[in-house]
């Protein structure tokens, strides 16, 4: 079962966000941080997937700070509106997370965790180093270095692809010395945005690793 909420950030600012519901008990709340494209029809099958897994999924739209109600594909013009509102998104971005968890303590999960791809990748390392979270799982997250200084308050797993080319391998590393304890995985064949079936660089065979690994993860982590 899904719906459209209303989340209030800290600094009064409201928000639209998908919510994904389990059929019984969640196992979990799970923040779904969306790429630069916003809540479209991508992410909320993220969150619908994970809603069958057991979680309470929320994806809060994080562009509402800029332009409401965004949903872009994924080539022309698209494409580089999503890269300009990206480009826009700050720590901002850190309170609307915020919100969403605080949505799900309200619906009394015992436990949250977030899970973000691209913009959404970089956003999941924020909220694992900065927000009060169970786990944090991000995807092909281009920025995460510039936050290597920043230290994880929960377990934390990230996926790249070893085609990215937004993402150089030496910046991850350079996150992996800081915090050896972080799961990081490389997928041979994969690009950027390998895990979405509308883009172009989707590969079936890493996406389905990857998710194993992280629905893995998030319920050792998040308590199932």
């Amino acid at each position: 079962m899904s719906e459209k909420v209303k989340l209030t950030a800290s600094d009064n600012h409201e928000l639209d966000a998908y919510v994904a519901r389990p059929s019984g008990t969640p196992i979990a709340g799970l923040v779904v941080i969306q790429e630069a494209f916003g809540v479209n029809s991508h992410i909320r099958s993220v969150a619908d997937g994970y809603a069958h897994d057991g979680f309470l999924a929320i994806a809060p739209a994080l562009f509402d700070r800029i332009e409401r109600g965004v949903e872009l594909g994924y080539t022309g013009e698209d494409m580089q509106k999503g890269i300009a509102l990206a480009q826009q998104t700050n720590d901002n971005a850190v309170k609307d997370m915020d919100a969403a968890l605080d949505w799900l303590r309200e619906q009394n999960v015992r436990k949250s965790g977030v899970i973000g791809y691209c913009l959404g990748g970089t956003m999941a390392w924020l909220a694992a180093t900065r927000l009060d979270v169970g786990a944090a799982v991000g995807y092909y997250g281009g920025h995460i270095a510039r936050f290597a200084q920043e230290t994880p308050r929960c377990p934390v797993m990230l996926h790249f692809g070893k085609l990215d080319k937004h993402v150089p391998k030496a910046d991850i590393d350079k996150v992996q010395a800081a915090h050896p304890d972080v799961q990081i995985f490389w997928y041979d064949n994969a690009d950027h945005g390998f895990n979405c079936d509308q883009r172009d660089s989707y590969n079936p065979g890493a996406a389905r690793l990857a998710r194993e690994r992280s629905l893995a993860f998030l319920k050792q982590h998040l308590g199932a």
